[in-house]
């Protein structure tokens, strides 16, 4: 069947009229093809509501012809549910339909960095507060009138809107305009002094299960406990000449081994 066109100049209560015969033919249908071309006839009529009810949405991360796409959905949807005379029009029960089901194409597939479920019920009650309270003030509300109306606490009003970034996070690749300039992961990165060192310190616990357990207790008073090497010599019965030839024995040991893995780890890299 070709697709029925849209008439912009179809007065409200003209579709509506249109729309009532439809159902009715709808209800008298005697086969499937026929009920699918009523129905097919009655989503052109309101495909223009789609259109305008997804424009609602646009700017905030979702592509426009998605929106579209779930309004439309939705208004299939209505078709097949609505019951004539359970409300003034169809359209009166369409647009709830189809609000609906975009504003829970957002809750669960719009978010990029998606925040836990109460923070996304609370910014839709806030959104609907705002707007009142701007209303109401003729100004723009305060988080702490917007947290009293709402009955939740400023945290929590700040906490949604710091959330309401997930839908649109900045990107770290992104740049200023000036192409030159690095992009904002060059200002968010520090150096992590532990991180670097997280190679060195696999490599030296490698290292330290080739000592014997009286070489570990020599290194773990001396650079954990803090014990001078005189304190060390007394503890365990020798000369401080001694504590110092043995932990530079040790050490000296430590280090040739260190110094072999990262050579190794090296000529790996390059050969790679």
């Amino acid at each position: 069947m070709a697709p029925h066109s849209v008439h912009p100049r179809l007065s409200f209560a003209e579709r509506d009229h249109e729309t009532a015969e439809l159902f009715e033919k709808l209800q008298h249908s005697s086969s499937t093809e026929e009920s699918e071309q009523v129905v097919e006839h009655i989503v052109h009529l309101y495909l223009d509501l789609c259109t305008t009810m997804a424009g609602r949405y646009e700017g905030r991360g979702i592509e426009h012809d998605d929106l579209v796409q779930v309004a439309r959905l939705a208004l299939v949807k209505a078709v097949r549910r609505y019951e004539p005379g359970h409300a003034p029009s169809f359209a009166a029960y369409a647009v709830p339909t189809i609000s609906g089901e975009l504003k829970r194409w957002f809750r669960d597939r719009g978010w990029v960095v998606r925040p836990p479920r109460r923070l996304q019920e609370l910014r839709v009650n806030l959104q609907s507060i705002r707007a009142q309270l701007e209303q109401e003030l003729g100004a723009t509300p305060s988080d702490t009138e917007l947290a009293a109306a709402v009955g939740v606490s400023v945290e929590d009003v700040r906490e949604v809107a710091s959330a309401a970034t997930g839908f649109r996070p900045l990107s770290l690749d992104c740049s200023p305009a000036d192409d030159e300039r690095p992009g904002l992961s060059a200002f968010l990165a520090a150096d992590d002094e532990e991180m670097e060192a997280a190679d060195d310190r696999v490599c030296l616990s490698e290292a330290l299960t080739e000592l014997d357990d009286d070489e570990r207790e020599l290194l773990l008073m001396r650079y954990v406990e803090g014990m001078t090497q005189r304190e060390i010599g007394e503890a365990r019965g020798v000369s401080q000449m001694q504590v110092s030839r043995t932990l530079r024995r040790i050490t000296v040991r430590l280090h040739d081994q260190l110094v072999e893995h990262r050579d190794m780890g090296e000529r790996m890299s390059t050969a790679s």
